[in-house]
């Protein structure tokens, strides 16, 4: 059979940098409250070229307690598994996701400034979703269905159903999120090849196979190459119990 060549892995950086990531945001808003700044000014603000600081700085600001909060758990869960299952790209999806997404609620988004880390929690939504399907491997299948299970009511929030939310940062974070998945290719866990899938496989020279006839019945005895029969020899030993013996001659 032959090995993953990559396997899943757990390191510090599966619970550190998600943790980093979000204790980054707590403390921004944390400095804007104790000291009262208000950094919503440094939000996207589509098709402006001020507008374009906001790429970089958007994800760290939330309007309030509530926007935060909401935005810390699954920013915590989703990049945790991203660090964990795909410990060789996460960076690279990280750092390219939150720049596609970024450009691309530049590039659609209404004349606001569009705040919140809520595009990146898209984009990793939409990266472990439609990853595990195109990898075809059943853990990042499974992980695909319980992302779907505990997060797939995030998807309503990529229609313009409520004015207050930046539904464009939303649907830019999963579209971005989809176009990762389809086409980053190195460094993702590849299935389990098992020796009937692989390319030189014959079924001649499978020795399990060689216990069935042509019929599907198993057979007991198989013949070797030469046409003797391999039958299952027992040999009886008789030791005779001597203390026995001993006992009867007395």
């Amino acid at each position: 059979m032959q090995q993953e060549n990559t396997h899943f892995k757990f390191t510090t950086g599966v619970v550190g940098y998600p943790i980093l990531f979000v204790l980054l945001n707590w403390i921004v808003f944390w400095f804007e409250i104790r000291f009262g700044f208000d950094f919503n000014y440094l939000g996207i603000y589509p098709r402006t070229l001020k507008g374009l600081r906001g790429i970089f700085c958007s994800p760290f600001i939330h309007a309030d307690i509530s926007h935060l909060w909401h935005n810390t758990l699954p920013l915590l869960i989703l990049s945790a598994a991203l660090f964990f299952f795909y410990h060789k790209n996460a960076w690279k999806v990280l750092i390219m996701g939150a720049l596609l997404t970024g450009v691309a609620t530049w590039l659609l988004g209404r004349p606001a400034n569009h705040i919140g880390a809520s595009g990146i929690i898209y984009m990793l939504f939409g990266f472990l979703f439609f990853k595990g399907i195109v990898a075809k491997h059943f853990r990042l299948i499974a992980l695909s269905l319980i992302v779907v299970f505990i997060y797939g009511s995030m998807v309503m929030y990529v229609l313009p159903i409520d004015p207050k939310i930046s539904w464009e940062g939303h649907l830019s974070g999963i579209l971005t999120g989809a176009f990762l998945g389809f086409f980053i290719k190195t460094g993702v866990p590849t299935p389990k090849l098992y020796t009937w899938q692989e390319e030189d496989y014959n079924e001649e020279d499978d020795e399990f196979l060689k216990h069935f006839d042509e019929n599907g019945y198993f057979i007991e005895n198989i013949t070797q190459e030469e046409g003797i029969e391999r039958a299952l020899n027992v040999v009886y030993e008789y030791k005779p119990d001597t203390k026995k013996i001993q006992e009867e001659e007395e």
